[in-house]
């Protein structure tokens, strides 16, 4: 690829924001109510319409042994019913106003994503803060999400391997941080949740002051500011949660696990500690996975899936995370290949990354793979709140994803292979295999 072509690849990541005009981080306002609630708002008059997104530093890295899943068992009862709106009235008053809404749980974070016309931005305010502030636990919808939840870790490892898999390698490859808990929570505990506990969790972290609120589109940053301290501003805050402070040891030595399944083929996954997202590697490391499993061209898809095939798919992935995480590499064996042998096939293409790291041409490629797909990621009024809040809370700064291009593009070969050294190693390695059920 060109120069000029580069550049001007480098030069499109700046204009998506606001549309047509180029943007900087001066371009996006922030404030702060006196209970610690902070904004981020974007003006996007494209479409007649917006978005709230609400980022709770809340995940199951806060949980303990007893109440694990907690996290994501509000995710549910946040449309279960408040003090101005009974259970479900969350969605459907939503829905009257043209608007939609989903929400997703982590490791890390708990985020309510909503929807909706312009015109309904003072609904949205409305309903967000009385669920914040008044939100009903009632025993009898404790009973019943409950219920549901339990349903849905059953139903999610009986139909997803990965899902079966990567819940033992993490309670493997974590020793001490609660890293090791799967986020749905672990049945014994989903099933003996107590009131008191539901009660506590929600005064601990669902306090405003610890909430990013992302507001983006067809809006002016004098409305945001007016609902916020009309609707906001008088929920009281709790005091800042706790610290983890527990830190995960170094790994010294390789540690492996195994299950078995009514499945066709061995399922592998391997997992190597790295650095949490606000470090200096996490781009490098992403541009690593890219090198490994983005597209036909990459090292393990290529190897593996289409020249001599040994498996049927292969992926490769880190998550945001606010402590260090895992480098994931997750394979399935092809007809009659069995799991050691993907394994030291996979291990293959990485020794060979470390001996004599990538050329410049397949960096390069990796490199506008990335641009492209935050260009794309920054398309929509939703994809830039997502976006917005991500790098808010997990990098830092909000600002920090106008610099992701060029530390992208400062990443050389030479970072490449010490990473893949460093990180991708026999010591700081975790490995699960999933196997075909054996016959008694």
């Amino acid at each position: 690829m060109s120069l000029k072509y580069f550049a001007t690849l480098m030069a499109l990541l700046y204009f998506p924001i606001l549309g047509f005009g180029q943007t900087t981080p001066d371009d996006i306002h922030t404030f702060q109510l006196k209970n610690g609630m902070k904004f981020i708002v974007l003006e996007d008059h494209s479409i007649p319409t917006a978005n709230m997104y609400l980022f709770w530093k809340v995940g199951s890295r806060n949980e303990v042994h007893g109440i694990t899943g907690l996290s994501h068992f509000f995710e549910h009862m946040m449309f279960n019913g408040s003090k101005h709106y009974g259970p479900k009235q969350f969605d459907r008053v939503m829905e009257a106003n043209g608007g939609s809404n989903n929400a997703y749980t982590t490791e890390n974070v708990t985020v309510y994503t909503d929807w909706f016309q312009k015109d309904a931005l003072d609904t949205i305010f409305k309903l967000e803060a009385d669920r914040i502030q008044f939100l009903s636990i009632d025993s009898g919808m404790v009973q019943s999400e409950r219920g549901v939840v339990l349903s849905e870790r059953s139903t999610g490892l009986e139909n997803s391997n990965y899902r079966t898999l990567g819940e033992l390698v993490q309670s493997v490859a974590y020793k001490e941080h609660p890293y090791m808990f799967p986020v749905i929570g672990f049945e014994s505990d989903i099933k003996s949740w107590t009131q008191s506990d539901l009660e506590q969790y929600f005064k601990t972290y669902y306090s405003p002051n610890n909430v990013t609120v992302v507001v983006v589109g067809d809006i002016t940053i004098g409305q945001v500011k007016r609902l916020a301290d009309q609707h906001m501003a008088p929920i009281p805050q709790r005091g800042l949660p706790p610290v983890i402070r527990t830190i995960e040891p170094p790994q010294n030595g390789t540690r492996r696990v195994q299950t078995y399944k009514d499945i066709s083929s061995p399922n592998v996954l391997m997992a190597y500690h790295v650095p949490a997202s606000s470090h200096e590697d996490y781009y490098t490391l992403e541009l690593l996975s890219s090198v490994l499993t983005n597209g036909n061209s990459s090292r393990l898809k290529k190897s593996l899936v289409l020249d001599s095939p040994i498996a049927s798919q292969v992926y490769s992935f880190t998550e945001e995370s606010f402590d260090p995480g895992l480098f994931r590499i997750y394979a399935i064996a092809a007809k009659d290949v069995d799991a050691a042998q993907l394994e030291t096939a996979i291990e293959k293409q990485i020794e060979g990354i470390i001996e004599n790291g990538v050329e410049e041409k397949e960096l390069q490629k990796v490199k506008n793979q990335k641009l492209m797909e935050l260009y794309r990621s920054l398309e929509t009024i939703n994809g830039k709140a997502n976006s917005l809040g991500t790098y808010e809370l997990f990098f830092g700064d909000f600002r920090k994803m106008f610099d992701a291009p060029n530390r992208f593009n400062e990443v050389s070969s030479a970072d490449i292979q010490r990473v893949a050294r460093q990180y991708l190693n026999q010591k700081n390695k975790t490995t699960g295999y999933l196997l075909p059920q054996q016959a008694e």
